[in-house]
């Protein structure tokens, strides 16, 4: 029975679990996207997005507190450095996961899970999308001015 089991134990014991996950997690800060099992990249999702929810505010506290998770300082200064401020004003869903098909092996589910705002391909349209304002006035009016040409006429004579 699985009675209050609230989170995939991926087979492993907690130490183990621990330490796979944040080295998982600490992959993908480096790197921006990682492959591996649906499974482990659902695991992975819950992991890591409170860690950079904490990242948005640059305080101490929050720095020791995804310290004591990540366990590598290089990855927490650049997520705290680099992946904060771009992801800053996002509300949440700082990940997307994409199913790969099956591993040839032992024919797994695999999955690429990224960072959602480092991924060229699917903000290539919102940068490129330009904005603009239409009023509902109507534009502008001719001017009374009589064109070039007839006023050019109008001196010669």
């Amino acid at each position: 029975m699985r009675h209050g089991k609230k989170f995939n134990h991926l087979g492993r014991q907690t130490a183990h679990r621990k330490a796979m996950l944040a080295n998982m997690a600490c992959s993908l800060i480096e790197h921006k996207r990682i492959n591996t099992t649906v499974a482990k990249a659902k695991a992975l999702k819950q992991f890591v997005e409170p860690m950079i929810t904490k990242s948005k505010t640059d305080t101490t506290h929050n720095r020791r507190i995804v310290m004591a998770k990540l366990r590598q300082k290089d990855v927490v200064a650049e997520l705290f450095r680099d992946v904060a401020p771009k992801i800053g004003d996002r509300p949440g869903g700082y990940t997307r996961i994409i199913k790969l098909g099956n591993r040839l092996g032992d024919n797994a589910d695999m999955a690429m899970i990224e960072l959602v705002d480092y991924n060229e391909i699917y903000n290539a349209g919102k940068a490129e999308k330009k904005t603009t304002r239409r009023s509902r006035r109507g534009g502008k009016k001719a001017t009374t001015t009589p064109p070039v040409e007839a006023q050019a006429s109008n001196e010669e004579e």
